[in-house]
């Protein structure tokens, strides 16, 4: 991790002008390290000094990672983009150096990251990491905690609905009282309480898929039974509750993964994750009590959370 108390002025004046120049030269792999001291206007020995000092890594180690870091993306976010020219952007002369120090950093071949890419950052001392699209992401100054999140989906709920008022308000009377056919993305319009059900459990198992870089198999919804549902969900649930528990004890609600199912493949973090799902469960979880309701069953009315949260653990 970055520690800025570890030099004076002088060199951290010096540590962010070398990020800068890190920044600006990413297109640049093959730059040396005294052409690259030289725009810092240091001598390539007080550089490395001062950033080792500051970062706990040489500033040759942490570029390659950094370039290392970019080039994971590329191959899981271009793939009309060969391998080869993935490796010259990294600054490898061959593609076998590249493969051998992507297998170092990865686990896996360039070609089988492709197929199954994870999670992008790699370990490093200093917490500088590339961030997706072309950017250098700094260490928090503090990290995102589960507080956080929840403030963060509080703002954004408080945004969205008034972004919705003033939408609506440009409508005619007899617009806002037009009857709503409810409808998501990925759900059929209209919804049954099947498909409900069976896309609230998959979307717990198919992001787990995806974190693990696995596929996920859609046919398992095609007119689920309930026994196959129930089943799913209690494999599918725990793994997704430890993802979120891990990332949240061990402040990782930031860190990157490649969503390889998407066209084409994004980045996203784990926290935004928890954040779409929350989102999305809710709508389907509204949809489905109302339905059960409506078909006699009441006992889960709107499916309200806040009794739930406040009552004990023991009695839920």
């Amino acid at each position: 991790m970055v520690d800025m108390t570890t030099t004076g002025a002088a060199g951290r004046d010096a540590f962010a002008a070398w990020l800068a120049v890190l920044v600006d030269t990413l297109d640049e792999p093959n730059l040396g390290g005294d052409e690259v001291a030289a725009r810092v206007h240091l001598s390539r020995f007080h550089l490395d000094r001062v950033v080792s000092a500051i970062a706990g890594e040489t500033a040759a180690a942490l570029r390659r990672r950094v370039l290392l870091e970019r080039a994971a993306h590329r191959l899981a976010t271009s793939p009309d983009t060969g391998v080869v020219d993935v490796a010259v952007e990294a600054g490898y002369g061959s593609h076998e150096a590249f493969t051998r120090a992507f297998r170092r950093a990865y686990g896996r071949t360039p070609s089988a990251w492709r197929e199954r890419p994870g999670i992008l950052r790699l370990e490093g001392a200093s917490g500088v990491h590339f961030t997706p699209p072309s950017g250098i992401r700094l260490p928090a100054q503090q990290r995102v905690t589960a507080m956080d999140l929840l403030q963060s989906m509080v703002a954004h709920h408080v945004w969205l609905t008034g972004r919705i008022a003033d939408e609506a308000s440009r409508l005619t009377d007899a617009q806002l009282d037009e009857p709503i056919v409810v409808g998501i993305d990925d759900d059929p319009d209209p919804s049954t309480l099947r498909t409900l059900v069976s896309r609230l459990v998959g979307q717990m198992a198919m992001w787990n898929a995806r974190m693990a870089g696995e596929d996920y198999d859609w046919s398992l919804e095609e007119r689920e039974s309930m026994t196959s549902a129930r089943r799913r969900l209690a494999d599918a649930a725990p793994v997704f509750v430890g993802h979120v528990r891990e990332a949240v004890e061990q402040g990782r609600l930031d860190d990157v993964f490649v969503d390889a199912e998407c066209d084409p493949p994004r980045t996203c973090t784990y926290g935004a994750m928890v954040a779409h799902v929350l989102t999305f469960a809710a709508h389907r979880r509204t949809l489905a009590v109302r339905a059960l309701d409506h078909h006699g069953v009441g006992a889960l009315g709107w499916g309200d959370p806040i009794d739930w949260v406040d009552a004990p653990a023991a009695t839920r």
